[in-house]
């Protein structure tokens, strides 16, 4: 930043403040805290670097408590000469109101250099500042530490822990200025009087004056954003890095305020302000530049929101309408969507905190406790949850699995496709065909003849009429005798029901009411058996596109959690053939962690690592060595058959780790089998099938059989692709049964498979003795041995990634080929974590060896 735009933005004919120039210090560079009241109360912290004062403005001001990290945004550079500034910048002005000078002194780079300015100016730019200050009030270690994303003006200031740290005082109440000795609040009390004083004596033009500057005023407009959307989840879960709130049955709702005037948009961008007009008045209010995210509701004389209520309110507005807002994502001209989760609520907590609203209100959260308040909702008779991961950035316009909403109740988005006719009393028509998108494909899922008044029926009716087509949307027959009148798909309901059929139809389906903030085409199936092979363009993210949403510098760091992660070389191209970099892939793991963690979580892992990409050499690591290693990695002393000794291998069980990881070119992840907590005892049986050749048919009917011999012998199992050129049949467990046992149980399952197709496989270990034929692997069930995990990408060309899939999807179109990091994210986010079962408790191997061994023997005998 240069002193261009600080003067750009002042009127220095109404302002006190200095013009300036490019100044040095003769000696020691200095510092200096102002503490300032503009239109909301904050702390300017401003250091000496290159002849300006390099400033971001603190809103909570600083902190001597080492585990507190205060929020501080980097603004323009401001002149050496602003040092000493302490007065009232005038009303119309930029940061208009009272500074005070609340501290100052010199500083230095806490590192030893020939130059401090040089070492600063270069960590800087790196996006870390480590110094030590010598002011009057604060003294010893800090650090600033720079927010990576889209938002680049965002940083952390925090304190080091050094002989000043001190947890128990709160250094802002020594609230009084180094050179005035005044407080704020003194100064501000002087101010008044001034204006007052001057009120009294200045003729009317002057006022004409100070209102034409008020007017003209700049200040970065706020503007729509597109929210973040939940990923589905079925079960609650505790986690003490996930926040909770309540999931609200209503509209989600954007709200863009500037200069009190304020735009109600749905996701979609239609404007709400008619129909939810004393939130949006409400909302003027604010005196800040803002953007919010949140939910429309109407609650019912419980306190409870209810869709059919806010339906009726759109029509009547008669009703107890309420905005609950769970995010902040601008204030004051600055998008904060790259800053944490909890980071953002803070601020809206305490921008809320000025105002006393009626129908607007804060979404409070707990922090840990899923399953207490998945039961609470379900007490309560409310829709559910949204579980957050704290740490979480924004996302705009994405579908995310940092957030993930969990119903207690069965509700989903239908698309009205036809009516039929009405019988009996009934008027207009008798039922709403409904359907949703399966990929590009329309699918039929059910009829809903209940939830209309005579009203409901009648208004509907006339918002459908326009739309009555002659030819069926459909590709597929409507198993109905009724008489049909088709409708375009355009119109978007909701309705509850009570469970989905076999045949993906909805059971007892009751009409809510429309979505008006909802387009047909983001309609899709969501039916627990649902059958989709195929991936639809919409989730086909263009890896170019992508690129320009994640970071491009070559070295930076990324704070994850607690934890500053230093990544290095992220322009390194890793796939060369589809110029996939190393950043890429840390982006993919960053995105997908919520969902890979679990299957490595406590596992010790077998390291391979790929420094220059898949074209050169690559290396396993076992054996980490924990001197080296940042102190908060996990490892674990096990015994490695392989290297004869205990060794020291790395623990993944947070997302730090995991990009940690990935960062020393672990392009893939490859768990061990079973957990530091039950060494000796895995968690899955692994059957592992390899071709000969590249008819991926093959494999697939080996797999079938897999799940036919399974399927006989009552047991579960799950399949994903290897990511390479097999799939992985995997058995659960639960942890019950030693190493041994279930390489026995896995060589039974190997051989009944092959003997039913033994013209295509084999169970030879020596590749000559197959006869180039597929090979059914057992052997991968030994302790030590490692496959690579669910969602792990694969060091192959197209960058693959080996993903979950059902059972459906095991069929002549699959190949592992089809999913690679260009696309998964899109299929994850809809289907969920197919893969949770393998942790379930398991099957019972002893029934299942006998019954095997009872089959082999009628087989010898026939």
């Amino acid at each position: 930043m240069s002193l261009s735009k600080y003067q750009q933005k002042r009127d220095f004919k109404q302002t006190r403040e200095p013009k300036g120039e490019i100044e040095k210090s003769a000696n020691e560079l200095i510092f200096v805290v102002q503490k300032h009241a503009a239109s909301h109360l904050h702390y300017d912290f401003r250091l000496e670097m290159d002849g300006v004062l390099k400033s971001w403005a603190v809103p909570k001001g600083p902190s001597m408590d080492p585990e507190v990290k205060r929020l501080a945004m980097m603004v323009e550079d401001h002149p050496y000469s602003y040092k000493d500034f302490e007065g009232t910048i005038p009303e119309g002005n930029y940061g208009a109101g009272n500074v005070i000078v609340w501290d100052n002194g010199t500083y230095t780079s806490d590192e030893k250099t020939a130059s401090d300015e040089k070492q600063l100016l270069s960590d800087l730019k790196k996006g870390r500042l480590s110094f030590i200050l010598k002011g009057k009030k604060l003294k010893g270690e800090f650090s600033l530490v720079k927010l990576h994303g889209k938002q680049e003006n965002a940083w952390l200031l925090i304190k080091k822990d050094d002989k000043y740290a001190d947890s128990d005082i709160d250094i802002l109440e020594k609230d009084k200025s180094v050179i005035s000795k005044r407080s704020l609040e003194q100064l501000e009390e002087k101010s008044k009087k001034a204006a007052s004083k001057a009120e009294k004596t200045t003729a009317k033009p002057v006022e004409t004056t100070s209102a034409k500057t008020k007017t003209s005023k700049k200040s970065e407009k706020a503007e729509f954003l597109k929210p973040m959307l939940a990923s589905v989840k079925e079960k609650p879960f505790d986690d003490e890095e996930w926040i909770f709130e309540k999931k609200y049955d209503g509209y989600r709702t954007i709200a863009v305020i500037n200069r009190h005037e304020v735009e109600l948009l749905s996701r979609n961008e239609i404007s709400f302000n008619a129909n939810f007009k004393p939130i949006a008045e409400e909302l003027k209010k604010l005196d800040h530049t803002v953007v919010l995210d949140g939910e429309v509701v109407v609650e019912n004389d419980a306190g409870r929101a209810d869709f059919q209520l806010l339906q009726n309110y759109m029509k009547t507005g008669i009703g107890n309408l309420k905005y609950y807002v769970f995010d902040l994502l601008n204030l004051d001209g600055n998008i904060i969507t790259e800053l944490s989760l909890l980071e953002r609520k803070e601020l809206l907590k305490i921008l809320f905190n000025k105002y006393d609203f009626s129908n607007i209100h804060y979404s409070e959260h707990t922090i840990g406790d899923g399953i207490k308040q998945f039961e609470k909702a379900a007490k309560n008779k409310t829709e559910g949850i949204i579980a957050k991961k704290a740490d979480s950035t924004y996302t705009v316009n994405r579908r995310s699995s940092n957030w993930v909403k969990i119903k207690t109740a069965n509700e989903e988005e239908a698309i009205i496709i036809g009516i039929t006719e009405p019988k009996n009393s009934r008027k207009y028509f008798g039922a709403i065909l409904l359907g949703q998108y399966d990929g590009k494909t329309l699918t039929y899922i059910g009829k809903c003849g209940t939830g209309f008044t005579e009203t409901v029926l009648k208004d509907l009716y006339t918002q459908l009429k326009p739309y009555f087509i002659d030819k069926s949307p459909l590709n597929e027959k409507v198993p109905l005798r009724d008489k049909i009148q088709w409708v375009k798909p355009k119109v978007v309901c909701q309705v509850k029901f009570s469970e989905w059929t076999q045949d993906q139809n909805l059971r007892h389906p009751v009409y809510l009411g429309i979505r008006i903030d909802k387009k047909a085409e983001e309609v899709f199936l969501s039916s627990p058996n649902q059958n989709k092979t195929q991936l639809n363009p919409e989730e086909m993210i263009d890896l170019k596109d992508h690129k320009t949403e994640i970071k491009t510098e070559n070295d930076y760091d990324l704070k994850v959690g607690k934890t500053v992660l230093h990544l290095t070389n992220q322009n390194k191209v890793y796939f060369p053939k589809d110029n996939i970099t190393k950043g890429d892939i840390i982006h993919y793991y960053d995105e997908v962690s919520s969902l890979i963690l679990p299957y490595l979580k406590d596992r010790p892992e077998s390291m391979n690592r790929f420094p220059n990409g898949i074209d050169g050499p690559s290396f396993y690591q076992k054996d980490v060595d924990v001197d080296k290693i940042p102190s908060w990695l996990k490892t674990k002393k096990v015994f490695s058959e392989s290297n004869n000794a205990n060794i020291d291998y790395l623990i993944c069980n947070n997302k730090e780790t995991l990009l940690y990881m990935a960062n020393l070119g672990c392009i893939e992840m490859n768990p061990w089998n079973s957990t530091i907590k039950h060494i000796h005892n895995p968690d899955w049986l692994v059957i592992d099938l390899d071709p000969a050749d590249d008819d991926f048919t093959k494999v697939v009917k080996t797999a079938l059989v897999v799940k036919e011999v399974l399927d006989e012998l009552e047991t579960e199992c799950l399949c994903k692709t290897s990511g390479a050129s097999g799939l992985h049949i995997y058995i659960p467990l639960g942890a019950q049964y030693d190493y041994d046992s279930i390489k026995i149980l896995g060589e039974l399952i190997a051989q009944e498979v092959q003997s039913r197709i033994p013209d295509i496989t084999s169970i030879e270990r020596s590749i000559k003795k197959r006869k180039n034929k597929l090979y059914i692997d057992f052997l991968q069930n030994r302790r030590g041995q490692t496959l690579a995990a669910p969602y792990s990408v694969r060091p192959k060309p197209g960058a693959t990634v080996s993903t979950p899939l059902e059972w459906s999807e095991v069929n002549d179109k699959l190949h592992p080929s089809q999913f690679t990091i260009k696309n998964v994210l899109k299929r994850f986010e809809k289907k969920g974590d197919l893969w949770t079962p393998v942790l379930s408790k398991g099957a019972n191997i002893k029934k299942i060896i006998h019954k095997l061994e009872e089959n082999q023997n009628e087989l010898k005998s026939n």
